[in-house]
């Protein structure tokens, strides 16, 4: 009788980033060399409660007690240990393991013991003496029984080949969520960035707009200056004060989400360490790309694992119908104290069989179930497949309109600081007004919001299509 295991290695391909763009905008500069997990230093105040079932019931216990800045290479490593999620999947696939065990049990015998000791005698009504003392007895009666399977119509492999195709499919699963959950915490980081980004140049506006309402009310002093000016200038400030504000909230909401999807302390605040940079170029074809992910992305491989499991049920369904031989032994051991008998003991050995004639149709239904289960794997692999294709050209097309944007919103950031400035020489000059300088300030907030929105839609463009490839299983 032959059986196998099947173990999963699934072949990652990494992709070496050897050519950065240093010269396309002026903050970027080409990034390190990430660390390997083991070398990522992890502050102990982010840890969070080993317990998992802990139930915070005071405010401080929740109160923020400090931010701690944090780089991307941390968030991944975090979100590697303490993410719920993949928690669950590495369990489940601890489960899976068990199932395959308890199921090749079956290759073995199983072996079992009875005993008993019973003391039997007349009843309570009857008070002789002489029937009680003759009738009386204690005896000891065990028995060891041996059962093996001989032949179980592929029932046997069948089961076994089915749980190894589980345990394949939830090994694919902790990958795919290691993926998912890096990917997330990545877009998540930028999404950070990009929040704190967006109050350095709104915080950057408000001082702007105070700038221009201190030469607004010095101009209307020095009588060369309109009041309609002065009051331009406020609402310029008081709307700058506004998005500063608005700003603020969506940076401690981008916290607070990194902050629970890296399962970290209930008292830990964090902030991006990392600098606003492009994370690299991507060295393949959309064509090459489209391959390497059939060949890469385990959510193919595990649409196959679920059709070969359902083929093996279908098997175990029609192993019903075919005969069932099984090898039986026993022995026996009695004995009966003050009997004047020795130890009797006695054995027995056999082969049984046993065939279902006939059960109502419930094994070809069941068989029929799984024949539907394999076409719905095999139409999910396609729908997949054409989903992870659609995937590669959509976040490849991203990643060269959003390398173009940054180019473009570099040359009109350096453009919008001149314009802001000959806006306010005019301005001081007198041959200029005040909404000139006014749109100038907006149009260079708009600038410095436009060039990091760039700049974070291209890196988050290639985490996407790092994970439709799947080139790197961690950033």
């Amino acid at each position: 009788m032959n059986f196998s295991l099947f173990f999963v290695h699934s072949a990652w391909v990494t992709v070496a980033f050897a050519i950065f763009l240093p010269t396309l905008v002026s903050a970027a500069t080409p990034p390190k060399a990430q660390n390997s997990s083991s070398s990522v230093q992890i502050p102990d105040r982010l840890n969070p409660n080993p317990n998992p079932l802990q139930f915070p019931t005071k405010p401080e216990e929740v109160k923020i007690q400090g931010t701690v800045p944090i780089s991307l290479a941390q968030a991944l490593e975090l979100a590697k240990r303490n993410n719920r999620d993949l928690q669950v999947a590495i369990l489940q696939l601890e489960r899976s393991r068990s199932v395959v065990r308890e199921a090749q049990a079956a290759l073995f015998p199983t072996l079992g013991l009875n005993s008993s000791v019973t003391n039997s005698g007349n009843g309570f009504s009857n008070n002789s003496s002489q029937a009680n003392s003759s009738q009386n007895n204690t005896s000891f009666n065990g028995s060891a029984q041996l059962n093996y399977n001989l032949y179980t119509s592929g029932n046997r492999q069948a089961t076994i080949r089915a749980a190894e195709e589980q345990l394949r499919v939830d090994q694919l699963n902790v990958e795919s969520q290691s993926l998912t959950i890096s990917l997330n915490a990545t877009t998540q980081y930028y999404d950070l960035q990009q929040a704190d980004q967006q109050v350095r140049i709104n915080q950057s506006a408000v001082i702007n707009a105070q700038a221009s309402l201190r030469d607004t009310q010095a101009r209307e002093q020095a009588g060369v200056g309109t009041r309609f000016d002065v009051l331009q200038a406020q609402v310029n400030l008081a709307n700058a004060q506004q998005q500063l504000t608005n700003a603020i909230s969506q940076q401690q909401i981008a916290r607070r989400q990194l902050a629970t999807l890296l399962s970290l302390s209930q008292s830990v605040d964090i902030s991006a360490s990392d600098p606003v940079q492009l994370a690299g170029l991507w060295p393949q074809t959309v064509e090459q790309s489209i391959v390497q992910a059939f060949q890469n992305r385990p959510e193919l491989q595990q649409y196959l694992g679920q059709r070969n499991i359902s083929e093996q049920q279908r098997r175990q369904a029609l192993s019903q119908l075919g005969p069932q031989v099984s090898l039986v032994g026993n022995y026996n051991l009695l004995d009966r104290y003050n009997d004047g008998v020795s130890i009797t003991d006695g054995y027995s050995a056999g082969i049984q069989g046993n065939l279902t004639l006939f059960d109502g149709g419930v094994a070809k239904a069941r068989a029929d179930q799984s024949r539907a289960d394999i076409a719905i794997a095999e139409s999910q692999f396609a729908t997949q497949r054409d989903q992870i294709r659609f995937d590669v050209e959509q976040y490849y097309a991203q990643l060269q309109s959003n390398l173009n944007n940054v180019q473009t919103s570099s040359v009109a950031l350096n453009q919008a600081r001149e314009a802001l400035n000959l806006a306010r020489l005019r301005f001081q000059a007198g041959v200029g007004t005040q909404t000139e300088v006014i749109d100038a300030e907006n149009d260079l907030t708009r600038a410095e919001g436009n060039r990091v929105a760039a700049i974070l839609d291209y890196n988050r463009a290639l985490a996407n299509l790092q994970r439709s490839v799947t080139s790197r299983a961690s950033r």
